[in-house]
């Protein structure tokens, strides 16, 4: 790992910028100050000392309300990816293993994929509610299908490999030659997967948000901010500026990381990785 970031500095740069982001949601209380707190004496001042990403309509910090908002998406992300890992995996170890189940299971999977994502997710919210767990389970619900695709496609080789073979021969039950045989040698491109559909959940909850279907208006979100700030574009551009800035750092650094997963679980990528780049 630590030579895939030598050797590719652009990958190195992608971590800086996810610990950052999620370094700040972590401290989030102790660097700032209550993001709900309002001062309409001082609404939309400019950043100054005082409010480093000046205030909002209502004199909120903004600067506090993009930090909570890194920690509501570094939330989002963390529970979508482990929600589409284990119906994802579900999904794909059922169709890819057994063979009566994969015709059910996976044109109910190319369904859901058949909508776009952002309009699978506004119906889903549409029915659930603005509410933060239902925007984690209606984005999950989007990318779980892809998730599932990712992983049939590995068990459809592994079932086949000779050592699985072996253990049929040898009366192991069909659990433990998945548990054991074919989960470990799938997670690979699962893993690789999962960064990127952590990028597209923080994206996805921040489009949601903005389009006024995600969390609610109170909870501070990049989207939201965004959101109130247009109303303001001319007169405070510092309300778009900073959330934007946040939302593209983010979703550049989780692309770049990815991007290093993939040639470190890579074999064949991760031979090219370890060969000194010529100048």
């Amino acid at each position: 790992m630590l030579r895939v970031f030598v050797r590719r500095k652009i990958v190195a740069v992608g971590t800086v910028l996810v610990l950052i982001t999620v370094a700040i949601g972590l401290v989030a209380p102790l660097i700032a100050v209550d993001p709900m707190r309002m001062d309409v004496a001082k609404r939309l001042t400019r950043p100054g000392a005082a409010y480093w990403f000046g205030t909002d309509d209502l004199g909120r910090d903004v600067f506090a309300r993009v930090v909570y908002g890194a920690r509501l998406s570094i939330m989002v992300g963390v529970a979508v990816v482990a929600f589409s890992f284990f119906f994802g995996m579900t999904a794909g170890l059922s169709a890819g293993y057994f063979r009566r189940l994969d015709n059910p299971i996976m044109r109910v999977m190319d369904g859901l994929m058949a909508f776009p994502a952002i309009i699978l997710a506004i119906a889903l919210m549409a029915s659930l509610g603005p509410s933060v767990t239902n925007v984690i389970v209606a984005i999950g619900v989007v990318y779980s299908p892809r998730v599932a695709r990712v992983v049939r496609g590995s068990v459809l080789v592994i079932r086949e490999t000779a050592y699985v073979e072996a253990a049929r021969a040898l009366g192991l039950t069909n659990v433990w030659i998945i548990l054991r045989h074919v989960v470990p040698n799938c997670l690979s491109p699962v893993i690789v997967q999962g960064s990127f559909v952590f990028a597209a959940a923080v994206l996805t909850e921040a489009a949601l948000s903005f389009l006024g279907v995600g969390v609610p208006p109170y909870v501070p979100s990049w989207g939201n901010i965004l959101s109130e700030g247009r109303l303001y574009l001319q007169q405070a551009p510092w309300l778009v500026l900073y959330p934007g800035a946040a939302i593209m750092l983010t979703i550049f650094g989780l692309n770049l990381l990815g991007d290093g997963v993939r040639d470190l679980l890579d074999p064949r990528l991760r031979g090219a990785a370890d060969q000194p780049k010529n100048t």
